[in-house]
């Protein structure tokens, strides 16, 4: 979720409404229906999206609507790659573990010793604050804005920010938006400095470091965390915003650049081999991921809570939040569930993973146009699959 990136357009997908009758036929019949509707909802000429639904383990829907980019005839399908925006942050985090579970790092690392030059107020700030944004780190987008306006310097799509210019922006501020632990806060500065982290205790780039230990060994071939000018992204989508009621081509902004709080692309053929992983714990043990999917709990022991005041980021103003490494862990009714939906300029994505045994139940979505809703429509595809305890 990019903050400054964010807007209340109109959603699409907002406006299908799913059958509230349930369906007995098979899931062949499922499948047949959410087809219909995604068809009627994409033309065939504009951008759209890849939606992918496995069950048990089992896939019983994956395909591609749309085009990659308008005017390219390039349609959309399962290996079509998509910026992910905010659902990078659960492979950040799993680099992170990993270099935990090789005793390269430890989770109560501070800032001030990872990077010598940060400020005092990061001598508390430790690695799990900022993996479950509980650091109080400042929003680098507030302080590129303040730099802007003060010395005149401008980032933009074609001069981006990168991640070593977000932590001497970090840097140069004295306080943090809270104590370390106190609140929460979501947190796109500290998963930057996480990116930076997976450098620097690995030896390697953050992108090499995710091809070497996360990408290569699933088998997940073109999905990468993407720098400019050094790898191309195969199958490219491209992303779209509606202005004055016009698809307009709104692919980067000045802050795309960044790595590990949203810089992967990917696929639903990719990420259905991520979903495997995690199922299988082919990367870590059940009890190494189990930090992961703990909800977060401040320092007094309380419960956190998004933040009060509304802005781009806050999904839920005043109501309590459950996060782990990278995941969100709120229940959706009375179903266990991981999750994190990603939002920047041009792209809106989802990633549902319901995970009791009875449920085992795994909606990816991913769009190339900032007026779709994916959230909304991965929970209706819940209620079509598992609606009424099915």
């Amino acid at each position: 979720m990019r903050r400054q990136m964010i807007r209340r357009l109109p959603a699409l997908i907002l406006l299908i409404v799913l059958p509230v009758a349930r369906l007995r036929a098979g899931e062949d019949a499922r499948a047949k229906q959410l087809d219909a509707i995604l068809t009627k909802a994409v033309t065939p000429d504009q951008p759209g999206l890849a939606v992918l639904v496995k069950k048990g383990g089992h896939i019983f829907f994956e395909k591609g609507y749309g085009v990659r980019k308008i005017g390219s005839g390039a349609l959309i399908s399962p290996d079509t790659d998509f910026r992910l925006a905010s659902v990078t942050k659960q492979f950040t985090a799993m680099a992170v573990m990993l270099l935990v579970r090789d005793g390269k790092m430890r989770y109560d690392s501070v800032l001030t010793e990872i990077f010598p030059e940060f400020p005092t107020y990061g001598k508390a700030i430790t690695v799990r604050h900022l993996l479950t944004h509980t650091s109080g780190l400042p929003d680098y987008e507030d302080v590129m804005d303040r730099v802007e306006k003060a010395d005149g310097k401008r980032w933009s799509a074609e001069h981006q920010i990168q991640d070593q210019e977000v932590l001497g922006l970090l840097e140069k501020e004295t306080q943090g938006k809270f104590a370390p632990g106190t609140s929460w806060a979501y947190s796109n500065s500290g998963y930057v400095v996480l990116g930076l982290i997976v450098a620097k205790f690995s030896g390697v780039s953050y992108p090499e470091f995710l091809e070497r230990r996360i990408f290569a060994p699933l088998q997940m071939q073109n999905t990468l965390a993407y720098q400019k000018e050094k790898k191309e992204i195969p199958h490219r989508a491209f992303g779209y915003s509606r202005e004055r009621g016009k698809l307009v081509l709104t692919d980067q902004s000045s802050t795309s650049a960044t790595l590990g709080d949203g810089g992967v692309y990917s696929n639903i053929e990719d990420l259905t081999k991520w979903d495997d992983a995690l199922a299988n714990h082919t990367l870590l043990s059940a009890t190494e991921m189990q930090p992961a999917l703990t909800p977060v709990k401040l320092a007094d022991g309380s419960e956190p809570h998004w933040p009060a005041e509304p802005d781009g980021d806050n999904l839920a103003p005043g109501k309590p939040v459950s996060y782990g490494f990278g995941w969100f862990l709120d229940a959706y009714p009375g179903h266990p569930r991981m999750w994190h939906s990603g939002t920047t300029i041009g792209f809106r994505n989802v990633i549902e993973r319901f995970t009791m045994d009875h449920d085992r139940l795994t909606i990816i979505i991913l769009c190339n146009r900032a007026d779709f809703a994916p959230t909304a429509l991965a929970l209706k595809i819940f209620d079509l699959y598992l609606g009424n305890g099915k």
